[in-house]
This record gives structure tokens, C-alpha cells and sequence, in this order.
């Protein structure tokens, strides 16, 4: 399993990137995303969640 970024919800503040360690979050034209192959979910604590000020950031 994975996370998203809900976009509509999304601040664009760039936290979340700061806090991935693995490296799965990208911006293009300031669109947030998390890519699935990547991520991890941080072993079941994912520091994006933490991060994100918005609560955009949910499992899919």
C-alpha cells in the first residue's frame, strides 16, 4: 500500500517532500505526488502524514 495527496486539499508547502525519507514525493508545475513504487509507508508511521499541516495525505 501506498499514500496520495489529495490536490484539491493540498497547500503546496513542500513539507511533506522535506519529510519523506525515501524520496517518493515529487512536484511538477506544483503538484504534489506520492510516487507508489517508492514509497514505503515509512515501515507504518509515514513522516509525510506527520508533516502535512493540510491532512491531505491519506493510504489508497
Amino acid at each position: 500500500m501506498a499514500m496520495a495527496i489529495d490536490t484539491e486539499t493540498c497547500s503546496t508547502c513542500g513539507d511533506c517532500k522535506a519529510a519523506c525519507p525515501t524520496g517518493s514525493i515529487v512536484s511538477k508545475k506544483g503538484i504534489y505526488s506520492i510516487n507508489a513504487a517508492t514509497c514505503d509507508e515509512c515501515d507504518g508511521v509515514p513522516e509525510c502524514v506527520s508533516a502535512c499541516s493540510a491532512d491531505c495525505i491519506h493510504p489508497v
